[in-house]
């Protein structure tokens, strides 16, 4: 039995009735509809398969994106679907490139373990028949596993790749390996006569430089490795919901983890787009699997991301850990988004119902991903966006979420985003149920799960948004000598936004008392790389054309420091928040605090006004003061690398964020 163009079935070779059966069989049974009402016909005519691959072939539907794209005949439109997988695999193909050699494995779609392969006809080498040095490698297959859907990605997972299980809630959770965890000494940037010039290099910096052979020599090292493999996972995707200023990317990795991880961050094309994808702006080796050569210039462990943006390229060699993938990207953001005046910032993003746009910037521990994830409000976006001239726009098309202590009564979005499809990564589990403890830190405490956007609830699709009313600048003050709330200028949000600060407080070692400060430029100073005040001007430039305002929140600390005050309560900073998104903080009156020169409201509703300002809420005024002065000069002292460096022609504008710093 098999089925026909119209979803009927055939019930045999010709497409005739089956035959009446011979006398002395015993007759089918019929239905007896008339006097019942029920059929009780369970005879059918015989399966058409010789075997049990065969029977297993029919339950595969065949199909392929091949509609035309509306309005308009793209590349492939015009094609068979032969001839556009053919294409589509000499793109390919070229990606896989060897530079040293003339030949390399030829490329073919499909799943080498798959019994029915893929036409012959449709292989393709990427380069033209070497005439000398022919090499073992142009004799072999590499199978091309492109785009697959999650269900796909799961049987690869878990057939190949040990350490892959489905959990209770139908999550693929899976291993990444030693490295859990990006490794940001181990990332370096091809320095050219352009990026020489134009990215952020030296103390503070995180661009850590490489030279164009060494990325060339690890680039082979990574394509020998993938070219090696019998299979590879190719995805192309979009970067940026702006449909006018999107990336398209291609990732080619070796990990069916890696793939789905990527097909959940990235945007994800639909069959149209796909058949007009063409050439990639940039790719993904990840290799991560297998080490890079310690001994080569620059390399100073077995591990090594890099990145050549004149090439347009990023290679990854010697870690497993998916948010290398993600956050490589969102670094080539931060320098192609510049370059078309488009500020891309590290943040979160939703919208109220009557429009009203909210930027959150924040470190880990701060609160953005709990305070943005607002369900009387629409996500936009959890963690990296651009402002342009139009409005704001998710940068990906999914979320990153941390997994250390979930629980659904917390965060009840992120609980319910965790089903088929999702990613877990480095959970622990029990075996025989397949639930996940979360507060289980034996593989790592950097457990995550990452899933597509349109897993929340309230997700807005498309992810973009108009101009941003309120820029919120989240810090958990450990000190507990910053205000809850503050109203900043432009000058205060851009000293503010490139401090990055937050504290942490006390771990686990013995004799750490006290908090510790720390500060990320821009809320995200592994990732950015031009100049901090470059971002910052942008930032002040958007605020100030769009009517946007800039606001300090302190989660942290009131009443004292750590181990002596308490965390300011939950309940009131989301008070603080709606009163910014109603605008009634606005509204409010408001007055200087001393050293940091803070505005800071006399009331909010549903906070107590005692603890507006924190001079009120310590007992020991004196050690208040001390406190104070301590932060203030930690901030200082953080902000000395960033004053050397003028924004534009004068240096008035570097003048006039020093003095929005604390004073004392």
């Amino acid at each position: 039995m098999a089925a026909n163009g119209n979803g009927e079935v055939a019930m045999n070779g010709n497409g005739a009735a089956p035959a009446r059966k011979p006398k002395g069989l015993l007759p089918s049974i019929t239905t007896s509809d008339k006097h019942h009402g029920v059929c009780h016909d369970m005879s059918a005519p015989t399966v058409k398969a010789q075997t049990i691959d065969e029977l297993h072939s029919l339950q595969k539907k065949k199909s392929a994106p091949t509609t035309p794209i509306k309005g308009f005949q793209g590349t492939f439109a015009a094609l068979s679907e032969e001839e556009r997988q053919k294409q589509q695999l000499q793109s390919i193909s070229a990606s896989l490139a060897s530079l040293t050699r003339e030949t390399g494995p030829k490329v073919v779609r499909g799943d080498p373990a798959s019994k029915n392969q893929t036409s012959p006809r449709v292989h393709q080498q990427h380069v033209a028949e070497p005439t000398i040095s022919a090499s073992d490698s142009s004799l072999k297959f590499t199978h091309v596993l492109y785009n697959l859907s999650p269900a796909e990605l799961y049987e690869q997972a878990i057939h190949y790749e040990k350490g892959s299980f489905i959990t209770s809630t139908g999550a693929l959770a899976t291993l990444s390996g030693a490295k859990t965890g990006r490794a940001p000494r181990d990332k370096r940037v091809v320095k050219d006569d352009v990026t020489g010039e134009e990215l952020w290099w030296g103390k503070g910096s995180p661009n850590i430089e490489m030279d164009e052979h060494t990325f060339l020599v690890n680039r082979e090292r990574a394509v020998d490795y993938l070219n090696s493999l019998d299979k590879v996972f190719v995805n192309d995707q979009f970067l940026n919901w702006d449909p006018e200023n999107r990336i398209k990317v291609r990732i080619v990795s070796a990990r069916a983890y890696h793939s789905l991880f990527m097909h959940n961050m990235c945007i994800r094309p639909t069959p149209e787009e796909l058949e007009d994808f063409g050439t990639p702006d940039f790719t993904i080796y990840n290799a991560g699997q297998f080490p890079c050569n310690r001994y080569t210039h620059y390399m100073t462990s077995s591990t090594s991301i890099d990145l050549n943006l004149a090439r347009r390229e990023m290679v990854i060699l010697g870690t497993q850990y998916a948010g290398e993938m993600k956050k490589g990207l969102f670094s080539v953001m931060h320098y192609l988004m510049p370059k078309r005046q488009i500020l891309s910032l590290h943040s979160g993003c939703n919208m109220g119902k009557d429009g009203d746009v909210a930027l959150f910037f924040g470190l880990s521990g701060t609160g953005k991903t709990t305070l943005s994830t607002d369900p009387n409000r629409y996500l936009i976006g959890d963690d990296e966006h651009c402002w342009t001239e139009t409005g704001v726009s998710n940068i990906e098309g999914g979320c990153y979420a941390k997994c250390i202590d979930l629980s659904r009564e917390k965060e009840p979005d992120i609980w319910n985003a965790i089903k088929f499809g999702t990613v877990l990564e480095n959970v622990v589990f029990e075996e025989h149920t397949r639930e996940v403890d979360y507060a289980d830190k034996s593989v790592t405490e950097n457990t995550r799960a990452s899933y597509p956007i349109e897993y929340i609830p309230n997700a807005k699709i498309p992810c973009v948004g108009p101009h941003p009313k309120n820029v919120i600048l989240l810090a958990c003050d450990a000190f507990g000598v910053l205000p809850p709330v503050s109203k900043l200028n432009l000058a205060q949000t851009m000293y503010h936004f490139i401090s990055g600060y937050t504290a942490l407080v006390a771990g686990t070692e013995e004799g750490v008392k006290e908090p510790r400060a720390t500060f990320s430029a821009c809320f995200g100073a592994a990732f950015i790389m031009m100049h901090p005040t470059k971002y910052a001007a942008m930032l002040a430039e958007k605020m100030q054309k769009h009517g946007a305002t800039g606001w300090l929140v302190n989660t942290g600390w009131s009443g004292g420091s750590y181990g002596s005050g308490n965390r300011i309560k939950l309940a009131y900073t989301r008070k603080i928040i709606d009163a910014i998104h109603s605008g009634n903080l606005l509204k409010a009156e408001y007055k200087k605090t001393e050293v940091f020169g803070l505005e800071i409201p006399t009331a909010v509703e549903g906070v107590p006004s005692e603890i507006l300002d924190p001079v009120n809420t310590w007992s020991n005024k004196l050690g208040y003061k001390d406190t104070l002065m301590k932060l203030a000069g930690l901030f200082k002292n953080n902000f000395e690398i960033f004053t050397d460096h003028k924004i534009g022609k004068g240096s008035e504008l570097t003048g006039e964020i020093l003095a929005a710093g604390p004073n004392f």
